[in-house]
């Protein structure tokens, strides 16, 4: 059941929160307004067409470890699969929006103000430590194989690159995940701006939370709606 509280305005939002807060218990509601402060979606990863459930469940657990609780999984061959004992619950924090592997959907994400970063070394890459984020990106991450497709590649503003030192020319994609997403976040934690989520995104977020929280959340959210209605 998807969750319908996008559109709800913010003092219909913090009633609903309100609510949901006397089905969690003290520990789990002081855990999900501390951790949500520091939530943002100033950096979206992106994944493209991933195969392997452990590197689905690995991305999914990097992301919320750096606080960024949404992940877009463009699908083509593959399902979006993680695995919860590799996410070791991170999958009940992080929003995963399904969406086809096109360039369609990439407009889509662009279209939202984000920046469209691929992480790959074609096209003059800029290797991640000297990226200045100053605006919204979407990172998008390639399949375990081939890297970032060429179709997605053509539409990126910027190309990223992580250095290496090695032989080895390229990390696990769940690794660069991991790394890309905590770069970044040390970037942002310095930069000054503003990249925490405004008081409505929070507000949904939680409430999010809270229904994945509670044993049965998704049906007591939706009786309750029924019942404003």
């Amino acid at each position: 059941m998807q969750l319908n509280i996008y559109f709800c305005k913010m003092e219909n939002l913090q009633a609903t929160f309100d609510y949901l807060k006397q089905f969690l218990t003290n520990e789990r509601l002081e855990k999900i307004e501390f951790h949500a402060k520091e939530s943002s979606d100033f950096v979206l990863p992106v994944v493209e067409d991933v195969y392997q459930f452990r590197n689905a469940a690995a991305i999914v657990r990097s992301v919320e470890a750096c606080g960024f609780h949404k992940v877009v999984a463009m699908e083509k061959q593959n399902v979006f699969d993680p695995n919860w004992r590799v996410t070791k619950g991170a999958d009940t924090w992080v929003e995963v929006e399904k969406m086809p592997r096109n360039t369609e959907s990439l407009m889509e994400i662009k279209s939202r103000g984000y920046k469209i970063a691929a992480v790959s070394l074609e096209k003059n890459a800029v290797m991640l430590p000297h990226y200045k984020i100053t605006e919204p990106v979407a990172l998008v991450f390639g399949t375990e194989w081939d890297g970032v497709t060429d179709e997605l590649l053509d539409l990126a503003d910027v190309t990223i690159a992580i250095p290496m030192y090695g032989f080895t020319k390229s990390f696990n994609v769940s690794v660069a995940a991991a790394i890309c997403m905590y770069e970044l976040k040390q970037k942002l934690i310095k930069s000054g701006i503003d990249y925490k989520l405004s008081d409505e995104k929070r507000l949904q977020m939680m409430i999010r939370w809270a229904v994945n929280s509670i044993r049965s959340g998704k049906e007591i959210y939706a009786q309750y709606l029924r019942g404003r209605n």
